[in-house]
């Protein structure tokens, strides 16, 4: 029996599958040069069905990869001032946060402690407003106040506010010293929507679709993953960066 450990196998088999999805087991007689025809690999299928995760993982992650590599300066590439942590840090976390999101304000304290924990860490912040009306004017007021050099502050104090209204986003911007009438200005002459809409456009092409989500080296994540998971994908990603 062939060891189902080894790539190429794996590899063999996902194929196979989505031949099997796409038009039947009978395109996997495409494979019959492998010794493995649809017959065959059918019935090694049904009797090792724990191989079918392990298929579609390498399958994810190849097309993971697919999307990602032509994507990664532009994604790693922050709006002026939308960076936590280290801006010229080695190793960057990516994030695509909504300030209605309760997932993304428990992750607040997250991001914060790998900030501590890796001085080389860079966190470009993706606003992606998708929840509310009043997500969209949070994060117009988060980048406004990026381009005063105060988006960390506003970062924070939005979502100690609480979900973004007319008040909590003034009040956060106030807080954190952001002139408001220039502030006002700039969003209302539209200066961050072009931001706005390439945060959408990039997250779309990566396949998220709700907040938080992640992308450190080659891992990509949606939800509140917690600061283990984070923390290991940032491991992998220096080594990666210095291999």
């Amino acid at each position: 029996m062939t060891d189902r450990s080894s790539p190429a196998p794996l590899l063999l088999w996902a194929v196979t599958l989505l031949l099997a999805l796409a038009g039947g087991f009978a395109g996997a007689a495409l494979y019959d040069w492998s010794g493995m025809g649809s017959n065959n690999t059918r019935d090694y299928l049904l009797a090792h069905p724990e191989v079918l995760p392990e298929a579609f993982e390498v399958l994810q992650h190849r097309d993971t990869l697919a999307r990602l590599d032509p994507l990664r300066r532009e994604l790693e590439t922050p709006f002026p001032g939308a960076v936590l942590g280290n801006p010229d840090g080695t190793v960057t976390l990516v994030e695509f946060s909504d300030y209605a999101c309760g997932y993304c304000r428990h992750s607040v304290e997250d991001v914060r402690a790998l900030i501590k924990e890796n001085p080389n860490l860079k966190v470009v912040m993706r606003e992606y407003p998708i929840l509310t009306e009043k997500s969209i004017d949070a994060a117009r007021m988060a980048l406004a106040a990026a381009k005063q050099g105060h988006y960390a502050q506003f970062h924070d104090n939005m979502f100690k506010m609480g979900p973004p209204s007319d008040e909590t986003i003034t009040a956060a911007a106030r807080k954190a010293g952001v002139d408001l009438d220039q502030a006002r200005r700039d969003i209302a002459e539209g200066l961050f929507d072009q931001q706005l809409q390439a945060n959408a456009a990039l997250a779309q092409q990566l396949g998220f679709n709700g907040t938080p989500s992640w992308v450190v080296g080659n891992d990509v994540m949606t939800g509140a993953v917690g600061k283990d998971r984070l923390a290991e994908a940032i491991e992998k990603a220096k080594e990666t960066a210095t291999s």
